[in-house]
């Protein structure tokens, strides 16, 4: 990996974690076209600039993250991510094995994208607009709908935002609790990977530590400027130009898959 494509990978983090639109389907389809998708060190760095992804968060809601008298916040969180970890602990082969498949990516990305241009109808009577009234199974529940997003295409944000409004969440305190829930998802999955890598590699040499810190600031600058568009935008326009985009790119790409120019 050079340095330009830990940039361009980093852009793509940073853009697409925490819109609506499946970073990790985006990541695969990128590293596929940048030619580097089968190095062991390109999945190691997608997961692991995650972190300058969710420093933003931390940075943009400080206030909420270093506010320790609200004890309830961080055990919110925690009861949202015990389906993560359980399903990741159970499944983690099947669901490195769907990591491979770009043509899962598409399929899911194009699901996907139906549901968004229905799900402002659907959920249109929201009760909530305080994290204050997350209760912990309503927290519980909103994990349980993070877990779909172990299929690639699907992505975390769409499924967690989506299930708070399931829970009656307005569109805005779904995805800043949607935000919030990033922060020990993917410590948890940075930290896995960054496990598996040492087992099966050992060690990571200097010009890697160099691409994994290049990746983890710029994914941190593009995500602060992608979380505040993303709800400004949501509040005012909901999620259908999110959906017609998740519906034209797995349709790109499923015509690239079958004309042989993606595997």
């Amino acid at each position: 990996m050079t340095i330009v494509q830990a940039i361009v990978l980093a852009i793509v983090e940073g853009i697409t974690e925490f819109l609506p639109i499946s970073s990790t389907g985006h990541m695969i389809i990128t590293s596929s076209f940048l030619g580097i998708e089968k190095e062991t060190f390109t999945k190691l760095f997608e997961v692991v600039i995650q972190l300058g992804a969710i420093l933003s968060v931390v940075v943009l809601y400080y206030k909420k993250f270093f506010d320790f008298s609200r004890w309830q916040f961080y055990a919110k969180l925690i009861v949202a991510v015990i389906p993560a970890l359980i399903f990741g602990a159970l499944f983690s082969k099947k669901i490195d094995a769907l990591l491979e498949s770009s043509l899962t990516v598409a399929v899911s990305m194009l699901v996907g994208g139906i549901v968004l241009l229905f799900v402002d109808n659907i959920f249109n009577k929201p009760k909530y607009d305080s994290d204050r009234s997350i209760t912990y199974p309503k927290a519980f529940a909103i994990g349980l709908w993070q877990v779909l997003a172990m299929i690639p295409g699907v992505s975390r944000s769409a499924a967690s935002i989506i299930g708070g409004m399931q829970q009656g969440l307005t569109r805005k305190l779904a995805a800043e609790f949607s935000f919030y829930l990033a922060v020990p998802t993917m410590l948890a999955a940075t930290g896995k990977k960054l496990l598996d890598f040492y087992k099966e590699k050992g060690t990571i040499n200097g010009e890697e530590i160099k691409l994994l810190a290049i990746g983890n600031v710029v994914a941190f600058v593009v995500a602060l400027i992608a979380i505040k568009f993303f709800i400004t935008y949501l509040q005012k326009h909901g999620f259908k130009l999110f959906g017609w985009y998740r519906i034209i790119a797995g349709a790109a790409l499923l015509a690239l898959i079958l004309s042989g120019y993606l595997k």
